[in-house]
């Protein structure tokens, strides 16, 4: 039997912190940060937030978005908190675009995904499988953002992060890699964020040859 202390066993200061706010899950100061660093969220933006549960990305969302905003938080679990007026939670396949009620706020301003797989403790079929829901994730950005609009969706660090690059830098204008300071030592989770949805994605082609401009690192 393995001794190795498990790093997420027990809250830390940051998790404590996020509770006393109000928030289940210290995932929040994460998505703080972003909407910081990127100028993410405003006052009027309609929000789909991708695999919602437990809820502490759409509490922040709906706040920042108002009452003049809507944001739909999808997940296959309930929340586990109440959101504001301007907020719908439904339980449901956040991943499928046959599923019709992702589309209930369309043409969307911003789309979230803070997903993540169950890990195995194999790293490269966790990395594989994060690989895979991002992919998904931004498959929905693709489908239900307006041109113009931003993505932000998490990825474990891997042999296929460059692919996730590629294809967010086909999709959007600009793309950036964010990891931010709350995120834990142990984690090898990054996000990247699309800004600026195209009108027409790059062909494969024009993406090869199109120099890339200054990117923030992680």
């Amino acid at each position: 039997m393995s001794t190795r202390k498990n790093p997420y066993k027990g809250p830390d200061h940051l998790t404590l912190e996020a509770k006393k706010a109000g928030y289940p899950a210290r995932s929040v100061f994460k998505l703080e940060e972003i909407d910081k660093r990127v100028s993410l969220l405003r006052p009027g933006l309609r929000v789909l937030d991708l695999g919602a549960a437990p809820g502490s990305w759409s509490l922040y969302t709906a706040q920042r978005v108002g009452r003049a905003g809507r944001l739909l938080a999808m997940d296959l679990k309930p929340l586990e908190i109440a959101l504001p007026p301007q907020a719908a939670a439904l339980v449901g396949d956040a991943l499928s675009l046959d599923n019709e009620a992702l589309s209930m706020f369309a043409p969307y301003d911003v789309v979230l995904s803070d997903m993540a797989p169950n890990t195995t403790g194999n790293r490269l079929g966790d990395q594989t499988r994060s690989f895979d829901l991002f992919m998904r994730a931004l498959g929905v950005a693709s489908a239900l953002l307006r041109v113009g609009g931003s993505f932000v969706g998490k990825i474990f660090m891997g042999g296929d992060f460059p692919l996730a690059q590629a294809e967010t830098r086909r999709l959007f204008e600009a793309e950036r890699n964010v990891r931010p300071e709350g995120t834990r030592t142990t984690s090898y989770e990054i996000f990247i964020v699309g800004e600026r949805k195209r009108e027409a994605p790059l062909t494969h082609e024009a993406r090869s040859t199109k120099k890339e401009g200054p990117r923030e690192g992680a």
